[in-house]
């Protein structure tokens, strides 16, 4: 990948940000693709990763190493443009953070070079509505307590889903005191399973991922706070609910690979064990993502009514979808819903789909 081919996959990502309701993003990914193109101290920045995959979210890295820098005090100036650092972002002038951006990572390009060896882990917090949409349609043919595993689980936060409020226009689930509100979960009709769901009991919870974070250190709380996008307030407040549940509700992400935790999991007498996952396929080599898949068919296969075991996963499907789908009994999977990245709102999907 040339720098002009990583710069033309920069100001995709603008574009992508643009969709997902962050204007300063958007004004400043533009930017940084620009200052990569004209051999600046953006280009300077990420020189060494010019044949990097599309799938290493380059840009995505910089913006949360540079983010993080606000977030720690050690660039005020830019701070003071982030709202999520305490800082004020004026929709007149969306890239009024420029200057101060381009002089952060020309002032610190160690640290910039740090972070660009990290790959990003929102650990989005919206996806949470998603994922358990899928579980509770699973627990409707299969109402045990459950095992809930995560692979991919950076920081683990979305193994408590359980802990969170879920609200659309005439729909709730969950504590209305919760710490996490999800609200707008769901853009017009809400699944019928979801308005008389079955008791949801976690007997068990865990994860992996091959960097996990911890969330309840200061170093992890600023990586998770870095990899979102500072004019969205909305997503930081949820991640602060999700960090404060987390402390009340340890939950163990092992350092290991999706196919080796898959691979040791079995389904368990009396219980339904439900792995899942989101928005995490791209970055599993081909060669493990098919050792998941194994491990997935056995799983299927060994199940039986009083062990039982769904797969429920939100991903990439392709032509701009993201879906969630659940596979419970067998194959096919079936698809269940459509949305945005990071998972709010959810559409229910009525068309028929192939996946």
């Amino acid at each position: 990948m040339s720098l002009d081919r990583l710069s033309a996959l920069t100001e995709r990502q603008a574009n992508a940000c643009a969709v997902l309701g962050s204007p300063q993003y958007a004004a400043l990914v533009a930017r940084v693709a620009q200052d990569i193109r004209a051999g600046g101290p953006c280009a300077d920045a990420v020189a060494g990763y010019a044949d990097a995959p599309m799938d290493d979210a380059v840009p995505l890295r910089l913006m949360g190493g540079v983010h993080a820098l606000a977030l720690s005090g050690r660039a005020p100036d830019l701070a003071a443009h982030y709202p999520s650092a305490g800082g004020v972002f004026d929709p007149a002038d969306p890239g009024a953070a420029w200057p101060a951006f381009r002089a952060a990572v020309a002032g610190w390009p160690g640290w910039v070079a740090d972070w660009l060896t990290r790959p990003p882990q929102t650990n989005e917090v919206g996806r949470a509505s998603l994922l358990l949409t899928g579980l509770l349609w699973a627990l409707r043919e299969s109402p045990l307590p459950v095992r809930l595993f995560e692979i991919g689980a950076s920081a683990g936060l979305n193994l408590r889903p359980d802990l969170f409020r879920y609200e659309a226009a005439d729909f709730g689930w969950g504590a209305r005191d919760s710490a996490v509100v999800l609200t707008e979960a769901w853009e017009g009709a809400v699944p019928e399973w979801l308005r008389d769901p079955p008791a949801l009991t976690i007997a068990d919870r865990g994860g992996c991922d091959l960097t996990p974070i911890d969330p309840l250190s200061s170093d992890g709380a600023l990586a998770l706070r870095a990899y979102l996008w500072p004019d969205q307030t909305v997503r930081a407040a949820r991640l602060d609910g999700a960090l404060a549940l987390a402390a009340r509700v340890p939950v163990e992400v092992q350092r290991v690979g999706a196919g080796d935790f898959v691979e040791a999991l079995r389904p368990e007498p009396g219980t339904l064990t439900v792995l899942w996952h989101s928005i995490m396929r791209q970055y599993v080599p081909a060669a493990e993502w098919a050792r998941v898949e194994a491990a997935v068919d056995r799983l299927v296969g060994s199940a039986t009514s009083d062990a039982a075991f769904a797969h429920v996963a939100f991903e990439p499907a392709g032509g701009g979808r993201f879906l969630l789908t659940v596979r419970h009994g067998g194959p096919p999977a079936t698809v269940l819903a459509r949305a945005h990245p990071h998972g709010l709102p959810a559409r229910l999907v009525t068309e028929a789909l192939t996946f």
